[in-house]
């Protein structure tokens, strides 16, 4: 019996002896990618140990071994990122005129304060400077740019001018609408008709022609551009048009909800009445018919104003629209409308009502233009103005809109060969016709980083600005060609050195 139990323990001991020995032959011929592989699995822990060795055919002391390898290689990697964090990128050998580049880099283009400028220089580069020397410097970079010459007005088609206000003061601003470039930025006493003439005047001197120029209703603009520029057409900017417009619809729908809630309020009073006493509050009922009415008066004054607006807006004053001559018997449809109504909302219908009135020829200057454009290029086609406008209104909607496509493939099979070339042709006015001031806001907006920082401007100080916007390049766009291009260069055609060496601060 023992010899017995002694064979069978001898059998079991080399048949583990064999597997094992299996296993290790099995890990041999394992290669990096599998062991690799192996680890990953080990060290996500989504399966046991003792399962990934069965499945492999190894050990699980194999198993353990690899993971401790993935684990450590996992530790070194990180540390050598640690370690990369510490090497020397590059080295600057920083100079007093590197040091006044950077200064005056960072005062435009970080849009840093004087005592911001002797924190950072204190803080990052150990380096003492006082604020009067940094005002200085910043002074000696204002002469410079007032000494370098500006280029010639000559290319500027449409022109955008508008106003913007530091310390109770208004500074005059024109620019180029296609280029951006700032040709006016002057500080002002007065911002009357007098003082824009006279440096609309003094712009005239640089060739300053335009085809239009574009702004709000400020008086002053308007007076000032009759003076010193009667024959230049003056158009209306849509985008405040459209600002007093939204403000009323708006104001009328608030209006409405509230007489909704008001005849709501009335009705739960009086239902709550009944179920309480039994019968109807006598007070309730006599102001109730006069909720419902009032209700019914917000709703309909609201809505038919929203109505008119919206014609106003999508139609009337819309890029694809309707001939000139129709577009002035719309305006002033929707305006005879709007005053009929008057009298229910007349603290906020009447100035909106005016204002439309005034402004209408203005408003709607683009569209004579952009009849004139359409006429020439149909007899440069030698094709109907209305096939033309049409091809207008079809480059008009969004790619997205679902009516664009039959359109234009039923404009396709009529033109065939013409088509592409015409559509060109009416994509170039399409981005050439200016309705609205947008770039003067969009500078304006840009001065508003820089003036904030000062209590006092200066002329010398909006040289300085002027002559860095215009010659910044820009880092990105929605229009691609003015992308790594600064608006002197779109505006001239040529390319120019770097804004800093051009003041004269060279590394």
């Amino acid at each position: 019996m023992e010899e017995t139990d002694m064979c069978i323990q001898l059998t079991t001991f080399a048949a583990a002896e064999q597997q094992e020995s299996g296993k290790c032959s099995a890990a041999k011929w394992l290669g990096p990618q599998e062991r690799q592989a192996l680890a990953v699995d080990a060290l996500a822990g989504t399966q046991a140990i003792a399962q990934l060795a069965e499945h492999r055919q190894v050990s699980r002391k194999f198993v353990y071994q690899q993971a401790a390898k993935a684990e450590q290689a996992l530790h070194e990697a990180f540390a050598r990122d640690a370690a990369a964090d510490d090497r020397v990128l590059f080295t600057i050998p920083v100079t007093k005129r590197w040091l006044r580049r950077f200064i005056v880099a960072v005062l435009l283009i970080c849009h840093g304060s004087y005592r911001g400028v002797v924190e950072l220089l204190r803080d990052v580069f150990n380096y003492p400077m006082s604020v009067e020397r940094v005002h200085a410097l910043a002074h000696d970079a204002m002469d410079r740019a007032r000494r370098l010459p500006s280029p010639r007005l000559s290319r500027v088609r449409i022109g955008a001018h508008d106003e913007i206000f530091q310390n109770r003061l208004p500074v005059l601003v024109g620019v180029d609408v296609a280029s951006t470039y700032c040709y006016l930025l002057s500080q002002e006493e007065h911002r009357d008709g007098v003082t824009w003439a006279v440096r609309l005047l003094e712009l005239q001197d640089q060739d300053f022609h335009p085809q239009a120029i574009i702004g709000d209703g400020g008086s002053g603009l308007q007076a000032g551009q009759e003076l010193a520029m009667p024959t230049t057409p003056r158009r209306g900017d849509v985008f405040h048009a459209f600002q007093e417009t939204e403000a009323l619809i708006t104001y009328l729908e608030n209006r409405a909800y509230g007489a909704i809630a008001a005849r709501s309020k009335l009705e739960h009073q009086q239902a709550a009445s009944e179920r309480r006493r039994g019968r109807r509050d006598a007070a309730v009922s006599r102001k109730l018919p006069q909720a419902m009415r009032a209700e019914a008066q917000a709703l309909t004054l609201a809505t038919d104003v929203a109505t008119l607006l919206g014609w106003l807006r999508h139609d009337i004053l819309a890029l694809a629209g309707p001939r000139y001559e129709d577009r002035i018997l719309l305006y002033d449809f929707v305006v005879a409308e709007l005053k009929a109504r008057q009298a229910l909302c007349p603290h906020r219908l009447g100035p909106v009502c005016t204002y439309l009135a005034n402004h209408r020829d203005a408003l709607l200057t683009f569209a004579k233009q952009l009849d004139a454009d359409l006429r020439a290029l149909a007899v440069d086609y030698q094709l109907p103005v209305a096939v033309v406008r049409t091809v207008f209104d079809v480059h008009t909607l969004d790619e997205e809109n679902p009516r664009r496509w039959p359109r234009e493939a039923a404009l396709r099979q009529q033109l065939r060969g013409r088509f592409y070339e015409l559509s060109q042709a009416v994509l170039d006015l399409v981005g050439n016709t200016v309705r609205a001031s947008s770039v003067v806001e969009n500078v304006n907006s840009r001065l508003r980083n820089y003036f904030f920082l000062r209590r006092s401007l200066g002329q010398d100080y909006l040289h300085l600005l002027q002559f860095f916007l215009n010659h910044r390049r820009f880092l990105r766009s929605e229009h691609p060609e003015r992308v790594n291009q600064s608006p002197t260069e779109l505006l001239t055609g040529e390319s120019h050195p770097h804004w800093l060496d051009m003041l004269g601060f060279t590394v």
